[in-house]
């Protein structure tokens, strides 16, 4: 798509997001409901031990949605992505998006084309009912120099072209280095925004991520309006080291994580809320998400 055209479509997206060639999903996006789920890492250790077990006690929580974080030989956690929907469907939960990385490997630039890995991927996660694709890391050898990273942006683009056929859209999940390194006069972020077409590339802004970075994720929602279809919602607090930050429940951190989500919400374009937490300061990772589920709800979402 020529740079002129992705400019315009990009300005655009900020006014209305629905466009001929725009999934039904997202074209309803300004009006739609806002989804609050869990990504699943935050049970790792459960899932691993026994999913179906740890499945049922986050919908006995409550919750209805869940994010993959386990993609390995075309399963989900050890299941076939139809097997895996209906497991959840039975459970009465849905699975909108999921983390699976797309590295280096997975583009062939000689035949401008992705690797028959990458198309399982997008297959994939159709069949198992997601509307986000998201990849949560940016290989090193990506972002050496600004060029490189805007050649990338490319293939991220194309990605989306190729999850929209599905109905489907891509993103990408920010960690701390986006923020961090800086490659010329803009962070590796700021080019990843300003190259990449928001209607087919979706950010997830994990502001738990950035802290301590020195980036300020409120004042980034506020001035980059409509790009953060999802989030991750994630509070911080100083590690028992006092060496760098670590998640902690909700509302126990320092993070302004109301705040952030309140204004995703208001002109974020936020539709996916997903609760992350990594670290747990002694308490059982089970009972951490469900206090996190009831802050949630107390906050309205």
């Amino acid at each position: 798509m020529p740079t002129n055209r992705r400019k315009f479509i990009q300005q655009a997206a900020f006014a209305a997001l629905a466009t001929a060639t725009v999934p039904a999903w997202l074209q309803a996006a300004p009006r739609a409901k806002t989804l609050m789920g869990v990504q699943l890492y935050s049970v790792r250790d459960e899932m691993k031990k026994d999913p179906l077990a740890t499945l049922k006690a986050l919908a006995d929580m409550g919750y209805k949605y869940v994010e993959h974080a386990n993609y390995i030989n075309r399963k989900f956690y050890g299941y076939p992505a139809a097997e895996f929907k209906k497991v959840l469907n039975d459970l009465g939960l849905t699975m909108p998006s999921g983390h699976t990385v797309m590295g280096p490997g997975h583009w062939d630039a000689a035949k401008k084309d992705f690797s028959d890995s990458w198309k399982y991927t997008v297959e994939d996660a159709a069949i198992a009912g997601q509307e986000l694709v998201i990849s949560p890391w940016l290989d090193d050898s990506l972002r050496k120099t600004a060029e490189d990273l805007k050649r990338y942006m490319e293939v991220f683009n194309k990605s989306g072209e190729l999850c929209n056929k599905s109905g489907m859209r891509f993103g990408y999940h920010n960690h701390n280095f986006e923020f961090t390194q800086k490659l010329g006069d803009e962070t590796v972020y700021e080019i990843i925004l300003k190259n990449t077409d928001p209607l087919l590339v979706a950010q997830q802004l994990d502001f738990g991520n950035l802290y301590g970075t020195g980036a300020d994720a409120l004042a980034i929602v506020q001035n980059n309006p409509g790009r953060f279809v999802s989030m991750h919602v994630k509070d911080e607090i100083m590690n028992a080291k006092g060496t760098g930050y670590e998640s902690t429940v909700l509302g126990k951190g320092v993070q302004v994580v109301k705040k952030i989500i309140d204004q995703g919400k208001k002109t974020g374009g936020t539709l996916h809320f997903i609760v992350e937490q990594e670290a747990y300061q002694g308490i059982a990772p089970l009972e951490c998400i469900r206090q996190n589920y009831n802050k949630m709800k107390e906050w309205g979402y």
